[in-house]
């Protein structure tokens, strides 16, 4: 009598992994997202492993995350994995601020994201 299994929230030929509470705002981190899109997973893994940016080494924590779902948990060939979404979203905003001139407040705001990655088994066409 025990609770029904839920269904999968992607296909059989997929994986997922998310990360939240990324220091960073959402726009810089689209960037870094937007370097792996549709690419292979060897080859986004060397793009954010030599990437310049300083978000990029938590983008490729959590990529490894989803290749290693797609092979442990569902069953996936690696070698065959392209990453096939790869989207960004916010998260709270910490409100600081300064002491201006005048007795003025100046606010500073210390934005979160959160990116989720899905990878894909395709067949590859020889």
């Amino acid at each position: 009598m025990g609770q029904e299994k839920n269904p999968r929230r992607v296909a059989d030929n997929e994986a997922m992994a998310k990360l939240r509470m990324l220091r960073t705002s959402p726009q810089k981190l689209n960037v870094v997202a937007g370097l792996i899109r549709g690419k292979k997973v060897d080859k986004a893994l060397n793009d954010l492993t030599f990437s310049k940016k300083r978000i990029s080494e938590d983008v490729k924590k959590c990529l490894q995350s989803a290749i290693a779902n797609a092979e442990n948990n569902h069953g996936l060939d690696v070698d065959e994995l392209v990453v096939a979404e790869a989207w960004v979203g916010k998260n709270l905003v910490m409100k600081r601020g300064r002491p201006r001139a005048r007795g003025r407040f100046g606010k500073i705001m210390k934005p979160f994201s959160e990116i989720t990655i899905k990878v894909r088994q395709v067949e590859e066409q020889v």
